[in-house]
């Protein structure tokens, strides 16, 4: 019994994970070799979401930013995301580690 009741129980509970998650607003952002696509992402401000990150680009790249505590590195042609805890009002930079001589990106949240 308990080997059936386990992985049912490890179903459901990904199941309510993936419905939390599926219904953040999104949004996408490209990084081309250190360029993102868009540069500026204004988001609704008090409100978790989530960023889809896509490396379009040729070598490593990185979504970065110090003031959100967050860090993906993605090889060339992968795409991932990251979960944004709700923000107060503000600016909040983002850049590529791999790409520090190339202007920032930025969430703003209104």
């Amino acid at each position: 019994m308990q080997r059936i009741l386990l992985p049912a129980l490890a179903m459901l509970a990904a199941g309510f994970a993936g419905g939390a998650q599926a219904g953040l607003p999104t949004y996408e952002l490209t990084i081309r070799d250190g360029h993102f696509e868009p540069a500026t992402i204004e988001v609704p401000a008090r409100q978790r979401f989530k960023i889809v990150v896509i490396n379009a680009g040729k070598g490593p790249t990185e979504f970065e930013s110090t003031p959100l505590r967050v860090e993906k590195v993605l090889s060339p042609g992968v795409t991932s995301f990251v979960v944004i805890h709700p923000l107060k009002p503000g600016r909040y930079p983002f850049f590529d580690e791999f790409h520090m001589d190339l202007p920032e990106g930025e969430i703003i949240a209104k």
